[in-house]
């Protein structure tokens, strides 16, 4: 029981400071949050849930179950444990496992033509709900982990940002447990035994190249302990001069980075 506390205490913490740095909850905000049947959305919803208790501002919680009709995808067990505590909650049922599967024979990542499906569902349903923000249980090691892949495998220095406004402007998305450690959030997720489903019940075949790069972080963490924080602390300290996008800087009207500067 103390561990649980300290531990929940730390996660609270952590999201705290995430919301306040990064402005993502005001007052009178209606927030979906987005209960995939994973560790990650159920610890979600249990740290807001206590931040709503105390937070200075008021703000309401929607629950949402989006089930993509996947062969193993608790919906029930989901149902019960929303009805258990009290919190409000809508399901959506589409179908759009059959959608992704069928692209899998191109060699397209099924992982992220999901998530894209999944976004646009939940960005309509969000404005039906009246919602004013979208929250996701992405943690800082899936943020560490999307930027290294976007730096391997698709050429690009892009992370997950911890607030992200659509491109019509219509949905705001909040990542709350940005500074949150995956470690401490399965830990929490075991002790307040969840009815998680495995593989989030989709049925669909992992990502292999997020798998790699896990493992790769994981291997980077044993030999320099510590290495997990500093790339989290890299993604707030950004120097534009010292990358080649000249989108960010201009070299020629403004001069080259000064030679003191470090360039490790």
């Amino acid at each position: 029981m103390r561990t649980t506390t300290a531990l929940r205490k730390r996660l609270l913490h952590r999201v705290g400071s995430a919301i306040a740095d990064y402005h993502m909850i005001t007052d009178g905000d209606r927030i979906m949050v987005c209960l995939s049947g994973g560790k990650d959305s159920f610890v979600l919803l249990t740290l807001l849930q206590d931040l709503q208790r105390r937070a200075p501002v008021h703000f309401d919680l929607m629950a949402v179950v989006l089930n993509q009709r996947g062969p193993d995808f608790p919906e029930d067990a989901l149902a019960r444990y929303l009805e258990g505590i009290g919190q409000p909650y809508h399901i959506i049922r589409k179908t759009t496992i059959d959608i992704v599967r069928s692209k899998l024979e191109n060699g397209r990542n099924a992982c992220a033509l999901c998530a894209r499906l999944r976004r646009g569902i939940l960005y309509t349903e969000a404005r039906a709900l009246r919602c004013t923000k979208i929250a996701l249980g992405h943690h800082a090691d899936d943020m560490i982990e999307t930027f290294v892949l976007n730096f391997m495998f698709n050429g690009t220095l892009k992370a997950m940002p911890p607030v992200l406004v659509s491109d019509d402007g219509r949905n705001t998305v909040i990542r709350p447990l940005a500074y949150c450690r995956e470690a401490d959030i399965a830990a929490f997720a075991a002790a307040m035994g969840y009815p998680i489903a495995p593989n989030g019940g989709c049925g669909l075949p992992v990502n292999r190249q997020r798998s790699r790069v896990k493992n790769l972080i994981e291997a980077l963490e044993r030999e320099t302990p510590g290495v997990r924080e500093t790339m989290c602390a890299a993604l707030r300290r950004v120097v534009p001069s010292h990358l080649l996008d000249r989108r960010l800087h201009d070299f020629t009207r403004r001069g080259s980075p000064r030679r003191g500067d470090s360039e490790q």
